[in-house]
Order: C-alpha cells, then sequence, then structure tokens
C-alpha cells in the first residue's frame, strides 16, 4: 500500500495544479486531459478510458466498465465535474476497484471551489497484492 499512498499524494498534488489553473465550471473531458498531461509530466504511466471485462457466471462480458485513469496499474482515478459527491460515485468506484482487483481509488470532483473538498480516497480492502 506504501507504493499507492505515494502515488495517490502526487496524483493529488497534480489535481490541485490543475484545479488552481482551470478552477471549476469545466467539462470533466477538460480536467481530465490536463490531469493526464500533469501525471505524465511527473513521469507515471496513465492509461485513460480504459474498459475492463467482467465475467458473470460463466459469461465473459470485454467492455463492462470504463475507468477514467489508471495510473501504473495501481490506482484509479475516477473524475467528475458535479455539484456534489454522491453514495453512488462512491459505490462505482469501489465496484471498480473490486473488478480490477486494485486497492486503492481517488474519486475527484473539480466542480468545487476548493480542491480540498472534492477528494475522496476509496480502499478495496479485499484487494490481494500483487
Amino acid at each position: 500500500m506504501q507504493l499507492e499512498n505515494k502515488i495517490s499524494y502526487e496524483i493529488i498534488g497534480a489535481c490541485y495544479e490543475v484545479h488552481s489553473r482551470l478552477g471549476p465550471g469545466m467539462l470533466e473531458s477538460t480536467y481530465q486531459k490536463c490531469l493526464l498531461f500533469e501525471l505524465n509530466e511527473l513521469g507515471y504511466k496513465t492509461e485513460s478510458e480504459v474498459f475492463l471485462p467482467v465475467t458473470y457466471k460463466n459469461m465473459h462480458i470485454d467492455h463492462a466498465y470504463k475507468a477514467d485513469i489508471i495510473v501504473n496499474q495501481k490506482v484509479i482515478i475516477e473524475l467528475k465535474a458535479v455539484e456534489a459527491f454522491s453514495d453512488a460515485h462512491s459505490a462505482q468506484l469501489l465496484t471498480y476497484l473490486k473488478m480490477s482487483n486494485l486497492r486503492l481509488g481517488l474519486l475527484l470532483n473539480f466542480n468545487v471551489k476548493s480542491m480540498k473538498h472534492g477528494i475522496k480516497r476509496i480502499i478495496n480492502s479485499k484487494a490481494t497484492p500483487k
């Protein structure tokens, strides 16, 4: 978990950078592109709009869900530009973490006056270490 914590710390720093330059009110896709730029500048391997599979009973679904950003195959980022987080947002990210067997996710809402109010860490305590 130490590596995930280091990555999340730097992701949050990059979020503050993007938010301080753009502020609230942009489209989610704008924040996503800017955050990807910042993370790549920090040297992270990022994947965006990643379709991930799910197996249901004996049926395999290739494109079951789409993660906004995955960083170094360790942290999932779910981006929002909404008035406030809902329980559904947290549940969505936790489901993504469970399905991918990743331990840490960040729910990020850029439509806030201060970025400190737009960050929520979600932990998948059932993930098995890789």
